[in-house]
């Protein structure tokens, strides 16, 4: 089922996620909200989506990039991936800027700076803990996604005369 998308503006989406608590949530009701997820970006053809965007006050977020090089950079390999209760353990490496958007700002689009590195604590959807490094645009949309679950939107990196320009635009 493709959920509909909070847009800015609405207050869930500058609060900070409560944790998911797996012994207090079904496991089929956890896989359905994440199936639900994935077809909501399929549909509105994004690459990843927070929890917050949905209306959901949890610590989720999914990730489901088109082609991308692997680590070899030879082969072309689709990422999908789902992060549960995840935390940033480090950021780090060289800062690069890159256009980002939002399906919850529509239409806006600004070049972001951010650190190319990051290792991620999270549990997948089964409840298994994960502790990975991300580099490049893997760990750009990470790091998009996981502000979404702490109440930052991409705007918030902006300068603030472009921030205030931006809101008019939205409102």
């Amino acid at each position: 089922m493709v959920l509909p998308i909070v847009f800015y503006g609405n207050p869930i989406l500058r609060k900070k996620c409560s944790d998911i608590n797996f012994s207090h949530y079904k496991k089929k009701d956890i896989y359905r909200l994440i199936n639900n997820m994935f077809e909501t970006i399929h549909k509105v053809k994004g690459i990843g989506l927070a929890a917050p965007q949905i209306g959901k006050n949890i610590k989720l977020f999914i990730i489901e990039t088109p082609l991308l090089l692997d680590n070899n950079k030879k082969n072309y390999k689709k990422y999908k991936e789902v992060f549960i209760n995840a935390k940033l353990i480090k950021i780090f490496g060289k800062e690069y800027k890159f256009n980002e958007g939002c399906l919850s700002i529509p239409g806006v689009y600004s070049t972001i700076k951010r650190k190319s590195n990051i290792i991620v604590e999270y549990c997948n959807q089964y409840g298994e803990k994960k502790t990975k490094c991300f580099t490049g645009i893997k760990s750009r949309i990470i790091q998009h996604e996981y502000d979404h679950t702490q109440g930052k939107l991409f705007i918030d990196y902006l300068p603030y005369k472009k921030r205030k320009l931006i809101k008019k635009i939205i409102k």
